[in-house]
């Protein structure tokens, strides 16, 4: 920890990021029945959008908004439209406390493809990583006794998804802004949701009783990446990764209140394997920065 790190505040900024995941699971379970996957993520991007033009032009930021790196910004957004979309579609099929700790497995697929195509080092503390990982995947799915097999699918595709997005988006804060980042994952990615849900000419409206759960998707999508971001800025990743996995817990007692789902300790064992892999990793690299 440094001089600087201030734990507390960001402590304050990952309950944000906490509340904000929880809420978008929820919403998009509440409207999975009148809306699609895509058409979520389609008006998720066009609220999105209004919200960075607002703050982008109220703040003088927006002109940070580069074109020049469009390429990179399609495959980052690529894989995080269809890392979502597999994520929603996720949700109905089984537990949140499952979702979110598949999820988890996303800084283990970062691993594997960074001595893939970056031609990185495998450390020990990598070793350990990718394969606490994956028997804490396989605990929380339990192939044949887990729950529904393709919402398990569909939940771990969609952690391989927002690792490239993860990988990819690095590449981009090289030369971009967070406010250029945003700027376009939400116009490309509204302009991908009217592709796909639009290609039969029938577009769903939401109704009335849906437009409260797609605006709260909208907001909280973005403000949990937003307070992530803002906690990472006060304190190291070493810091931040461990609130980080209180979502699971947080989800899973949500999901017993308002689901009656059942708190089972094998996806906690197994989110806990995950966990202490990421965090030995994580651990690893902040001692030894100059190892690739």
């Amino acid at each position: 920890m440094t001089e600087t790190s201030r734990p507390l505040l960001a402590a304050l900024w990952m309950t944000g990021a906490i509340v904000s995941f929880s809420a978008m699971a929820i919403a998009g379970r509440a409207i999975l029945d009148e809306l699609s996957s895509f058409e979520m993520m389609m008006y998720r991007s066009f609220i999105g959008l209004v919200i960075i033009l607002v703050v982008g032009i109220a703040t003088g930021k927006l002109r940070e908004v580069r074109f020049d790196r469009l390429p990179l910004h399609g495959l980052r957004n690529t894989a995080h439209f269809i890392g979502q979309n597999l994520w929603f579609s996720a949700l109905p099929l089984v537990t949140l406390a499952q979702v979110f700790a598949l999820e988890f497995t996303t800084p283990i697929w970062v691993v594997i493809f960074a001595l893939t195509f970056a031609g990185e080092k495998l450390t020990r503390p990598r070793t350990l990583a990718v394969v606490l990982g994956f028997v804490g995947a396989i605990l929380v799915a339990r192939p044949g006794v887990g729950g529904d097999p393709m919402g398990l699918a569909l939940a771990a595709a969609s952690a391989i998804m927002f690792a490239c997005s993860i990988v990819t988006t690095k590449l981009l804060t090289r030369t971009e802004t967070v406010i250029g980042v945003l700027f376009w994952l939400t116009v490309m990615q509204a302009v991908m949701g009217v592709i796909v849900t639009g290609w039969d000419g029938d577009i769903a409206w939401p109704s009335a009783q849906a437009w409260p759960w797609v605006v709260l998707i909208g907001c909280a999508g973005l403000l949990a990446h937003t307070c992530v971001t803002n906690a990472l800025t006060v304190a190291p990743s070493i810091v931040v990764t461990p609130m980080d996995f209180l979502r699971l817990p947080a989800i899973a007692i949500i999901g017993a209140l308002f689901y009656a789902e059942p708190l089972d300790i094998w996806v906690f064992l197994g989110a806990a394997l995950i966990f202490a892999g990421n965090y030995a990793n994580l651990l690893s690299e902040t001692r030894q920065p100059h190892k690739s």
